[in-house]
């Protein structure tokens, strides 16, 4: 599960940056081409925020879709999983993927420390 991987290095950079506070609340975009399995990401979470300032924060996971860039409609258009390097809406060959590999941290919320 390369999920935990990856959140553990998201735990890192949050940890760092929340100068001792607790962590609430995490927000990640995550794109639907990304090759990450949403429901292991939240399965993960409690492993990889376990013994740090994100133990206990609820995580959130906002997927974006993927989108290709069609030269013919000159429009992005979003794609599903079936995509065949073609518009779908006028079936113009185009391979130009736009969205849909993120993996950022869109969000953290954090104690005030005060």
């Amino acid at each position: 599960m390369h999920e935990l991987g990856l959140l553990s290095g998201v735990v890192e950079v949050i940890a760092g940056a929340a100068d001792g506070r607790r962590v609430r609340r995490v927000a990640l975009d995550v794109g639907s081409r990304a090759g990450v399995i949403e429901h292991a990401l939240y399965a993960a979470w409690p492993l990889a925020a376990g013994g740090t300032v994100c133990e206990g924060a609820d995580l959130e996971v906002v997927v974006i879709p993927a989108t290709v860039w069609c030269p013919a409609c000159e429009a992005e258009r979003e794609i599903d999983e079936f995509f065949a390097l073609a518009c779908p809406e006028c079936g113009a060959p185009t391979a130009d993927l736009r969205r849909g590999r993120e993996f950022a941290i869109r969000e953290v919320d954090v104690d005030s420390g005060a």
